[in-house]
């Protein structure tokens, strides 16, 4: 054989050996790389599977209910106000509210009726809104929120068997916007209570409840975010789950069952899901929950400070070491903390003991703290920490501090008189323009006055020949009107004047 054949022969030989060879090391070192991989080399993607829901769904959903309220609205007669649909409306208004075209029947005072129904207002009940919520005692508490039922006249709870409860309210608490509602049942099993301080982001969980009023509809997603601030008084919980209009008040679960969070809020420019909900944590839920089941009522602490951030920059220039603690703007002079020495400019960095790590901190300790107590806090001031004792008042409600702004604010209302009006002062602006001496704002109409076409808005000038220049010498007009007779009252609407005829009530 040529030695060129033979060398052909000696390399084929070779190359196969050689190719067994590197077969055999690459399945060893694929081996050793899916255990240990090398540096720089890729190890495999994990497999990841989405969670099976259905056991977690098959012992919650029935512990989950579906709320529906309904409300009061004052059904409106024909007359004189601006949003009437009658179109005899302009007529009664020159003619009198007795005005009634030919062929239209007589007028309700012609009929021969007993006028004394028209001094109350007619209302109809209407359906106002659903939501949801969910069992906490087998005796009948359920947790909704406060928008939920806030306002309605009727709540009713449907479990998921169907049967329907009427529902009372136990307490309310505005700022947590947390509500404990109760029916009158035995035998419920309610959810299990976890823990809102173990959440992690990424972890899995439920949301169900009626969107839409769609009852027992489950979402999922994963927390997104935790303690996100949006409020003094709630670090809420940020999630990816599906809520819409009707979650509100339905339990945020995890995979063992137990509630986390209370769906609230979406973040949404279009008022439908968008990717971002907020669920109130249940710790916090709970100890709201606690006093309205002792007392109806949720009493939080104060000291009486306006703060805001500490920037950067500032924490510098002050020596402070890090951006931290809630810079005091503002102190209120009759509050606790002036008691206590605080003054604006100072750093509030910790207060009975837990530290400030941010403003929005502060409104939650204090508000947690029982009114009464005596507790220390720090404040950075003059480049060095100082200790002070304060001791914390008792915030007040928001409905006090709502009714607090509008006396502050608004102008003083009569009570309903004879005429079945409520009034306030005008302004000098307005009485200027008028030509009048001063006047009344009617505030709202019932009663004679509803019948005759009086309407919020309108200003009084003159009462049977007398000129009003002021709600109180109004109130003395009005008191001394003849019960037999019409009184005669000169209006103003959108500038013009007329004339009209309205009789006291007895």
């Amino acid at each position: 054989m040529p030695k060129a054949s033979i060398g052909k022969l000696s390399v084929k030989r070779l190359l196969a050996s050689a190719s067994v060879g590197l077969l055999v090391a690459c399945t060893a070192v694929g081996a050793v790389t899916s255990e240990s991989p090398k540096a720089g080399a890729s190890a495999p993607a994990p497999t990841l599977s989405v969670p099976d829901f259905t056991k977690v769904v098959a012992e919650t959903e029935g512990s989950v209910v579906n709320i529906r309220t309904t409300e009061a609205v004052p059904v409106r007669r024909p007359g004189m106000g601006p949003n009437s649909n009658d179109p005899y409306d302009m007529f009664r208004w020159f003619f009198g509210p007795d005005f009634m075209p030919p062929g239209f029947g007589p007028s309700p005072r012609d009929r021969g009726g007993n006028d004394d129904s028209s001094s109350q207002p007619e209302e109809r009940t209407v359906p106002r809104g659903v939501g949801s919520g969910f069992i906490i005692s087998e005796d009948g508490y359920i947790i909704t929120n406060n928008h939920v039922v806030a306002d309605s006249n009727g709540i009713f709870v449907t479990l998921t068997s169907g049967k329907e409860y009427p529902a009372k309210v136990i307490g309310t608490d505005k700022r947590t916007d947390i509500a404990l509602i109760k029916i009158d049942a035995h035998g419920l099993t309610p959810l299990q209570i976890g823990d809102s301080d173990a959440l992690k982001k990424g972890q899995w969980v439920l949301a169900i409840g009626s969107p839409f009023g769609l009852d027992s509809t489950v979402t999922s997603g994963i927390v997104s975010a935790i303690n996100r601030d949006t409020g003094d008084y709630l670090p809420f919980i940020q999630t990816d789950v599906a809520v819409n209009p009707g979650n509100s008040g339905g339990p945020l679960i995890d995979l063992a069952g137990r509630v986390v969070g209370v769906n609230s809020q979406i973040i949404s420019q279009s008022g439908g899901f968008m990717g971002i909900s907020l669920a109130i944590p249940i710790d916090e839920a709970m100890d709201v929950i606690k006093q309205l089941k002792e007392s109806g009522k949720v009493t939080r602490g104060r000291i009486g400070v306006q703060i805001g951030p500490v920037s950067d920059d500032v924490a510098k220039a002050i020596g402070l070491a890090d951006d931290k603690g809630a810079m005091v703007s503002k102190v209120d002079p009759s509050g606790p903390a002036a008691d206590a020495g605080v003054r604006p400019g100072d750093v509030i960095i910790k207060f009975d003991g837990k530290d400030i790590n941010h403003m929005t901190d502060l409104p939650r300790i204090v508000g947690s703290t029982k009114p009464g107590s005596k507790v220390d806090l720090e404040v950075w001031r003059k480049g060095k920490a100082k200790s002070l004792s304060v001791k914390v008042g008792e915030m007040p409600s928001a409905e006090q501090e709502q009714a607090a702004s509008q006396t502050d604010k608004s102008p003083k209302v009569s009570q309903a008189d004879a005429l079945g009006l409520k009034v306030t002062g005008v302004d000098g602006a307005t009485a200027a323009k008028l030509h009048i001496s001063g006047g009344v704002k009617v505030v709202e109409a019932r009663g004679p006055a509803a019948e005759a076409g009086l309407a919020p808005g309108d200003i009084i000038a003159t009462v049977n020949n007398v000129d009003i220049t002021s709600p109180e010498q109004y109130a003395k007009v009005v008191a001394g009107l003849s019960k037999t007779s019409k009184a005669a009252l000169l209006v103003f609407r959108s500038g013009q004047s007329q004339w009209v005829a309205i009789k006291p009530e007895k």
